[in-house]
C-alpha cells in the first residue's frame, strides 16, 4: 500500500521536459512509481493511505533555494519561513561568507552584529532566538540534525567565523592572513565540509559590513587564501565554493571582471563548483553580458564557474511600516515612539500631522546603526522608486515613479510619496531598485536566466528582513517568468521549474531531489496555476524579541510535500515537520 498517491495532475518532471498527465505514487518517502496516463482508467490502481486528487493542477518537484540566510532562524523556527510559503521544500543557508560557527565562546555578539550588518536581521532577534549549542562547525550540524522542521536545511561553513575563530581581531580587521593562519583555518573549513556543510562561503564586496560599518572579514583575502580554504573544502566533499565578489554591489563595476577571473582561477585548481553573484548594476549596465561570456567560455574549458541570478530586480522596499523618507522628522519620531501600528496609520493621515512632517528638516543620521541614513538615499530617488501595486507589480515603467506620478499632478514629489505610503492604512509597500533595472525592464535578467552557465538564486530568504523580501523569487519565477510577462519574452514553465529545482540541486550534488521519477526524494508541489498569485508584501513583528520581517505570502500552491509528507495543504501549514538537515556528500 503506498502511503500517498497523487493522481490526475500534470507532472512537470523537473528535467525541462515536456509534461505529461501521469499519478504519482509514494512509499517510505520515496517516489515508487509514476504511472502516464490518457484517460481515467490507466491511472495508478494501487491503493494509498492518502491521495490528492491533482485534475487541473501542475504537478513539480519541490523547489531547492541555494541562498539562504535561516542560519540563526533554524534555532528557533520549524517553519523556515517565508520560503516554505513558496513551494521551497530544501534551503541552503550559510551564504555571503556569514555563519555563526564556529564560535569561540564569547564571540557570539560579534557574529551578531556581523549578521545584523550584512543581512539586515534584527540582534535582538538574534540574540534571544539562537541557541548557541556549539562551538564547532561540526557540533553545529549536530544541533541542527536534533531540530524537526517543516523543510529540509543544508549550509555552508563561512569564511568571517572561520577568519573570527582563528585570527580573532586580527582576522577581524582584515589584517592579512599569515601561512599558520591559513593552515589553521583549512582545518576548520575540511572539518565542517567532512561534518557535512554543503560548502563554503565568503564575502569580497565592501557593501558588506558590520552593523558598526566595519568591512566584513575576509573581504581583502589574497588568492592565496581563498585557494588553501578552496583546497581544504574540496579534500573534504563535493562542495561548492559561493562568493559575493568585489563590484557586486555596483562599487568597483572595474573590478568584477577581474573578480570572476580569480573565480575561475579556483574553479580550475580546486576542480569543484564556484557560484558568485551576478546582477546588473547602473554605473555599468552592459557588464553583465561580458561576466556571461567569460562564464560560456570557462564552461568551454570545463571550469564549473556558475552566475547565481535574481529573478526581478534587486533592491529595496518601503513604506511606514519599515524603513522610508521620514524616519528622521522629528514629529514622526515622536509618534513612532508613542503609539502603535494602527494608531500611527490614524494619526499620519490627519492633514495638520501631514503638513507639519513635511515641512520639518531632518534630524541628523547616526553612523551607527548601518541602515541610519536610508532616508537620505529614498528621498534622493524618487525619480527611481515605484509604488508597488495589488498585485505587486516588479516590471513598472517610468511613467510610474514616484516623481512621474507627482508631475503628471503638479504636485510636491516629497508630498506625493507620503501619501502613496499611506494608503491601504498606511501599509503600502514602494520599490527602489538597485540592481537588474538600469534599462528599466527585465530584459538583461531575462538573458541572465537564458545562459547555461547560471542558476536561480540569491532569494536570500530570512534575510533583509526590513528592506526586501526575494524568498517569494519561486512563486515570482513561475506566474510572471511562465505566464504573466507582457513586456518581453517568457519562458516556457518547464524551464522556469527546472532552473530552480533540477538545477539547483545538481549545483550542491543533491541528486537524490529535483525531478520527479522513482527512487526520487518525494519532495513534490501541487500548483493551481490558473490561481497562483503573489500577495503584497507586508510587515510582522513574529520574531524573537519582536523583532520585525517583511512577509510575502502567496495563493495557488494546493500542496506542499516533504519526504512524502503533506507538509502544507492550500497554503496552511499542516504542523508535520519530515524536514532535516541535508549533509553533503562527503
Amino acid at each position: 500500500m503506498l502511503d500517498l498517491k497523487i493522481t490526475g495532475g500534470t507532472v512537470v518532471d523537473g528535467t525541462g521536459a515536456e509534461r505529461f498527465r501521469a499519478d504519482v505514487g509514494i512509499k517510505d518517502g520515496r517516489i515508487v512509481e509514476v504511472r502516464r496516463r490518457s484517460g481515467d482508467a490507466d491511472g495508478l490502481q494501487t491503493q494509498a493511505a492518502r491521495e490528492i486528487d491533482a485534475t487541473g493542477r501542475i504537478v513539480a518537484p519541490g523547489f531547492v533555494d541555494i541562498h539562504t540566510h535561516y542560519d540563526g532562524q533554524v534555532s528557533w523556527d520549524e517553519t523556515l519561513e517565508p520560503s516554505s510559503l513558496h513551494g521551497v521544500t530544501t534551503v541552503v543557508s550559510g551564504n555571503c561568507g556569514v555563519g555563526f560557527a564556529p564560535v569561540r565562546p564569547g564571540r557570539e555578539q560579534w557574529l551578531i552584529e556581523l549578521m545584523e550588518g550584512v543581512e539586515d536581521i534584527p540582534g535582538s532577534a538574534l540574540a534571544e532566538g539562537i541557541t548557541w549549542e556549539w562551538e564547532s562547525f561540526p557540533e553545529y550540524l549536530d544541533a541542527v540534525g536534533r531540530r524537526s522542521l517543516a523543510i529540509d536545511y543544508g549550509t555552508q561553513i563561512a569564511h568571517s567565523a572561520v577568519r573570527g575563530y582563528v585570527m580573532g581581531e586580527r582576522g577581524a580587521r582584515n589584517e592579512d592572513a599569515t601561512a599558520d593562519d591559513i593552515d589553521a583555518m583549512a582545518r576548520l573549513v575540511r572539518e565542517g565540509i567532512e561534518a557535512g556543510a554543503l560548502g563554503f562561503s565568503t564575502s569580497r564586496t565592501e557593501a558588506h559590513r558590520a552593523l558598526d560599518g566595519t568591512v566584513m572579514p575576509g573581504t581583502y583575502a589574497v588568492e592565496a587564501e581563498l585557494l588553501g580554504l578552496g583546497r581544504a573544502m574540496a579534500a573534504g566533499g563535493q562542495a561548492v565554493f559561493e562568493c559575493s565578489p568585489a563590484g557586486t554591489a555596483g562599487e568597483n563595476d572595474a573590478a568584477s571582471l577581474t573578480e570572476l577571473d580569480l573565480l575561475t582561477r579556483i574553479a580550475a585548481d580546486i576542480e569543484r563548483p564556484v557560484s558568485f553573484t551576478l546582477l546588473q548594476t547602473g554605473g555599468a549596465p552592459t557588464l553583465y553580458r561580458e561576466q556571461l561570456d567569460r562564464i560560456g567560455k570557462a564552461h568551454d574549458n570545463g571550469v564549473p564557474v556558475y552566475g547565481q541570478f535574481a529573478a526581478r530586480p534587486f533592491g529595496m522596499l518601503f513604506g511606514f511600516a519599515g524603513y522610508h523618507a521620514f524616519t528622521h522628522r522629528p514629529t514622526y519620531r515622536a509618534l513612532k515612539a508613542q503609539l502603535g501600528p494602527q494608531e500611527l496609520a490614524e494619526k499620519l493621515a490627519e492633514p495638520a500631522v501631514r503638513a507639519a512632517i513635511l515641512a520639518e528638516s531632518d534630524l541628523p543620521p547616526q553612523p551607527v546603526p548601518l541602515f541610519d541614513s536610508l532616508f537620505a538615499l529614498v528621498q534622493n530617488a524618487l525619480d527611481r522608486i515605484y509604488p508597488m501595486g495589488n498585485p505587486p507589480d516588479y516590471e513598472p515603467t517610468p511613467d510610474m515613479t514616484v516623481a512621474a506620478i507627482a508631475e503628471r499632478a503638479g504636485a510636491d514629489p516629497l508630498a506625493t510619496l507620503y501619501d502613496l505610503m499611506l494608503e491601504d492604512d498606511a501599509t503600502a509597500m514602494l520599490m527602489l531598485p538597485f540592481f537588474n533595472y538600469a534599462d528599466g525592464n527585465h530584459d538583461a535578467i531575462h538573458e541572465m536566466m537564458s545562459h547555461p552557465g547560471t542558476v536561480s538564486g540569491l532569494s536570500d530568504g530570512g534575510a533583509h528582513c526590513g528592506l526586501i523580501c526575494d524568498a517569494s523569487y519561486p512563486t515570482f519565477l513561475l506566474t510572471h517568468w511562465a505566464r504573466d510577462r507582457h513586456r518581453g519574452p517568457k519562458f516556457s514553465l518547464e524551464a522556469v521549474i527546472r532552473k530552480q529545482t533540477l538545477d539547483t540541486a545538481t549545483l550542491f550534488g543533491l541528486s537524490d531531489r529535483g525531478v520527479i521519477a522513482p527512487g526520487k526524494k518525494a519532495d513534490i508541489n501541487v500548483i493551481d496555476m490558473d490561481a497562483l498569485r503573489l500577495d503584497v508584501p507586508r510587515m510582522v513583528h513574529d520574531l524573537p524579541a519582536g523583532g520585525r520581517r517583511l512577509i510575502q505570502g502567496a495563493s495557488g500552491y494546493d500542496a506542499t510535500v516533504v519526504s512524502g509528507v503533506v507538509t502544507r495543504r492550500f497554503g496552511v501549514d499542516t504542523g508535520e515537520r519530515p524536514g532535516r538537515l541535508v549533509r553533503g556528500v562527503r
